[in-house]
């Protein structure tokens, strides 16, 4: 199906009660993809309609969330609480042309038909007593509600473009409410009319809503009768995500907002894209999927029926990659801002990213990279990990003092020199090239892992190289008067 222009038209609807979870930026990334790979256009609405709940730091974090995951949309926000007075004039359109009637039934009166449901085994929906029933006097100036009249013959059927053919019997759908007694909305009437008046063509959204859509249909049809143009959208619903132990994914398994896969995991925008497009969707045994790779491939035949296992460690094992993939400078932008208070005096960027070739090669994620790049700018003397004070007793000191003193008239300090001359010198005093290279490790930065320590001293540079090794190594042999 394509709008008018013959467009077609997605949205992504969060609703601003909670952080952007990772089902919802996956939502957000298929419709996204969708339209970009179809040459649509992807909208965004804000299903802000509970008051008590919605809160603008909500709505801040899922726009915050989607921008860094790199999913613009193309038009502004629509926020679904600006538009109570639309969706009551639907509503009030389906009452005038006979697809909807007033409940004046009393809170008390539908608890009691509730609990003689409960106490019949029967399925709690709505009796329909005021269906067919006109109010009497005894109505006037009393409280109602707006029901949809839903045909109560035959069956519903939905070609859904994941789920394939899904048939309801019309019988099982209640008569469900429009409008409340206040005059507010329901959700299931602001999401049609919103969708209409949006244009949008492709409804995707996670199975969960699967049952929605039969309730949901019947106001487009209802409207399409009265007035045209409410033409049914195409559906296509998407298994949710469960844990690696096949639950629904829920906090024990780490279903924290998106800006905590940035902020506490260390995950790169790229990673959690790539990783979020393959959670049920699939192209040959492709894995990494760059974004524009992505536009290019998607499309609803490759999304599974089957609920997708979220993983870290997969995630983390691709972030590893994207991590090693990208730009040294950029890396060196991010680790700037985590090390940024927590070590003395400034951090030289320039430094960062000329460390960042060496640096990358192992980390898995942004903090285990800002770590690693610690030792670039601790102040002496340097505080020492338990295993690296390990590493220097006397006999390591006195090692460290020859390295010094060899190094002293180092005048080529690159990376292929110093190592020359360490493995030179490890040959005269006759040991393994570790038996140096350990101790001069702890030495420069204070731990038992970093890059590789010919690396290290260049990066460091002669001096600094020099005043950390000799810092450990004059303790050893103290100065006599």
């Amino acid at each position: 199906m394509a709008s008018e222009t013959g467009t077609i038209i997605t949205r992504f609807a969060p609703s601003p009660t909670g952080y952007l979870h990772l089902g919802g930026a996956r939502t957000a990334l298929f419709n996204w993809l969708y339209a970009r790979h179809h040459g649509g256009k992807a909208l965004l609405r804000i299903e802000d309609t509970d008051a008590k709940r919605s809160t603008q730091d909500a709505i801040d974090k899922i726009i915050e969330g989607l921008d860094w995951l790199g999913l613009s949309f193309d038009e502004e926000p629509v926020f679904q609480s600006q538009r109570a007075q639309r969706h009551a004039e639907v509503a009030n359109t389906l009452l005038a042309n006979g697809h909807a009637y007033k409940c004046f039934a009393t809170p008390e009166e539908l608890e009691a038909m509730r609990a003689e449901q409960r106490a019949n085994k029967q399925p709690m929906r709505y009796d329909g007593r005021w269906r067919d029933r006109e109010p009497g006097p005894e109505q006037e100036g009393q409280p109602f509600t707006v029901r949809l009249k839903v045909a109560k013959d035959g069956e519903t059927a939905i070609e859904d473009q994941v789920q394939g053919r899904v048939t309801v019997r019309n019988e099982e759908i209640d008569d469900y409410i429009l409008l409340r007694a206040d005059g507010t909305p329901t959700y299931m009437l602001a999401v049609v009319v919103d969708d209409h008046d949006m244009g949008v063509t492709h409804v995707i959204r996670g199975d969960d809503h699967l049952n929605n859509a039969f309730r949901q249909l019947p106001i487009y049809r209802a409207m399409n009768a009265i007035e045209g143009g409410w033409d049914d959208p195409a559906y296509a619903h998407v298994p949710l995500i469960h844990g690696s132990d096949g639950a629904k994914l829920s906090k024990r398994h780490g279903a924290v907002g998106v800006e905590a896969y940035r902020d506490e995991l260390g995950i790169l925008p790229e990673a959690l894209f790539n990783y979020l497009l393959r959670l049920g969707w699939g192209h040959g045994d492709r894995e990494e999927v760059t974004q524009d790779e992505a536009i290019e491939l998607f499309d609803l035949d490759g999304v599974g029926r089957s609920p997708a296992r979220f993983d870290i460690k997969k995630l983390q094992n691709l972030n590893g990659h994207y991590i090693r993939e990208a730009a040294d400078a950029r890396l060196a932008g991010i680790v700037a801002g985590e090390l940024a208070g927590s070590v003395d005096g400034e951090i030289d960027q320039d430094l960062l990213t000329r460390a960042m070739p060496v640096l990358k090669t192992r980390a898995k994620d942004t903090h285990e990279l800002a770590e690693n790049a610690r030792f670039l700018f601790a102040k002496r003397p340097l505080t020492m990990t338990e295993k690296a004070a390990g590493l220097l007793d006397d006999e390591a000191r006195a090692r460290l003092a020859q390295v010094s003193a060899e190094l002293a008239g180092q005048s080529d300090w690159t990376i292929e020199a110093l190592e020359a001359t360490t493995k030179s010198l490890a040959e005269r005093l006759e040991v393994g090239l570790g038996k140096l290279a350990q101790p001069l490790r702890a030495a420069l930065t204070g731990t038992t892992t970093s890059p590789g320590i010919f690396d290290v001293l260049a990066l460091l540079g002669k001096e600094e190289s020099l005043a950390r090794i000799d810092a450990q190594a004059v303790s050893a042999n103290p100065t006599q008067d």
